[in-house]
Order: C-alpha cells, then sequence, then structure tokens
C-alpha cells in the first residue's frame, strides 16, 4: 500500500466524517445561536430552554437527511471493502 492510497483514504474519510455531522453539527448551531438572541432580547436566562429546540432541530435534520446520510455511509464502505484486494497488493 502506497502512501499516496493511504492519504486518499484518509481524504475520503474526512470528508464522508465532514458530510455526515455537518448538516447536524450547523442546525444545532443555528438553533442554539437563534434561541440565545431570543433570550437576549427577552431577558429570558433559563438555561435549559436551548434543549428542547436543539434536539428538535436535529431530529428534523436527521429526518429530512437521513437518507442521504444513510446512502452517503453505505456507498463509502461499500467502496472501502470492494478496494480491499487492490490494497493488499
Amino acid at each position: 500500500m502506497t502512501p499516496e492510497v493511504v492519504m486518499s483514504m484518509a481524504y475520503q474519510g474526512m470528508r464522508v466524517t465532514l458530510f455526515l455531522a455537518g448538516p447536524i453539527l450547523l442546525a444545532a448551531l443555528f438553533t442554539g445561536l437563534l434561541v440565545s438572541l431570543f433570550q437576549a432580547a427577552t431577558q429570558i436566562n433559563e438555561m435549559t430552554l436551548t434543549f428542547i429546540p436543539k434536539i428538535l432541530a436535529v431530529f428534523a435534520v436527521l429526518v429530512l437527511a437521513g437518507p442521504w446520510l444513510i446512502s452517503l455511509i453505505t456507498d463509502f464502505t461499500t467502496r472501502l471493502f470492494t478496494n480491499i484486494p487492490n490494497m493488499v497488493m
């Protein structure tokens, strides 16, 4: 296995990880930002207020983007396993 193959696999793995985690983390980030702005505008300083909207936003992203995320990880896994014989040589 050459260093180029290892770097290519690492790059693909990081790219898939970014695509899997990105939408979920961005939804949580923007929801937290909106709730923080709402709390600052209304001066409601409840620490537990951010949890329910974040959970709902992450759940909504998982429902909407779930099929795409699953196909992304299964395609990557399939490509990885089918390339194992090529990597050994």
